[in-house]
């Protein structure tokens, strides 16, 4: 059986900036979400309850980021270019960790930093495995970190 081998192409990956991508949280976006995901949490839905709420505004349900309204990052390339450095081509999703650190709201702007946090290979019985967990920061409009998202991949 083959031996996992972190390639130097890949050890340069982990820490790199991707392009930062710019997202709008709108208060139609928040309450179509919401009810896409049967979320009944007023603060999600009802403009009037939220208003008089001491957030002042309709929060956006966990998770809920808005919409990109830039373009810059693409999900397929960049397996793409895991698989040019090296991965396995096979891919799974490992899971996604969320650090929630300040609300998000209807009128928030979010830049989204992303970059590969780690790399993590090993041998399994599927043959040389790859863990790649990325990292993505959103930064709202007043500088404040509001939330941090870890996303796992699997490569076999």
């Amino acid at each position: 059986m083959a031996e996992f081998v972190l390639t130097e192409a890949l050890k340069k990956m982990i820490g790199k900036e991707e392009p930062l991508l710019i997202y709008k949280v709108e208060e139609g976006a928040i309450q179509r979400y919401a009810h896409a995901v049967k979320d009944t949490n007023p603060m999600h839905s009802d403009v009037e309850y939220a208003a008089r709420s001491s957030f002042g505004r309709l929060k956006a349900p966990p998770g809920f980021v808005g919409w990109p309204v830039t373009s810059g990052f693409d999900m397929f390339q960049f397996v793409e270019k895991l698989i040019a450095a090296g991965a396995p081509r096979g891919n799974l999703d490992g899971g996604v960790e969320y650090e929630f650190l300040a609300p998000i709201g209807a009128g928030d702007t979010l830049v989204a930093l992303i970059k590969i946090a780690g790399i993590v290979g090993k041998e399994t019985k599927l043959g040389p495995t790859m863990s790649t967990t990325v990292e993505i920061t959103y930064t709202n409009q007043r500088g404040a970190v509001a939330l941090i998202v870890r996303q796992t991949f699997l490569s076999f």
